[in-house]
């Protein structure tokens, strides 16, 4: 089993599979609603292991997840794409594509037990392109 994270934008980089621990997809709908509501968003929470570069890695991918954080509203490139696939056996089980996506909380975390940290990504889709969202899986991984 394993996770691909692909995030493009200005700068487009790919976390490290062995970093992905899980992957959390959500619908948010008012607790309050009684019925089916247009005020609906999408969620993606990723978390992980920070892992440092070494044997000649150019970079450590979760580096750039906690600088895109950083982006200010007032900047397009706080929107980007990103795309989770998640693969068991050989088969897609779920592939997950928000278009127009933006942080809405980052954490790292680090202790002197373990030697190596861990991270928290939750990103949302802009909501005028909710529609734009596709969630696919069931077949054969390329």
């Amino acid at each position: 089993m394993s996770y691909r994270v692909t995030v493009e934008g200005m700068e487009s980089f790919e976390i490290a599979k062995e970093c992905v621990r899980s992957v959390k997809f959500t619908t948010d709908i008012p607790l309050d609603s009684n019925a089916r509501t247009k005020d609906v968003g999408s969620t993606l929470v990723i978390t992980g292991r920070i892992l440092t570069a070494v044997d000649g890695d150019p970079f450590d991918s979760t580096r750039k997840l906690a600088l895109w954080s950083a982006v200010p509203a007032e900047k397009a490139d706080c929107y980007r794409k990103v795309t989770i696939e998640h693969v068991a056996a050989g088969i897609m089980e779920r592939k997950y594509y928000f278009p127009n996506s933006f942080v809405i909380d980052y954490k790292e975390e680090f202790g002197d037990v373990e030697g190596t940290g861990t991270f928290t990504l939750t990103i949302k889709q802009k909501k005028d392109k909710l529609g734009l969202i596709t969630v696919e899986g069931g077949y054969p991984a390329a």
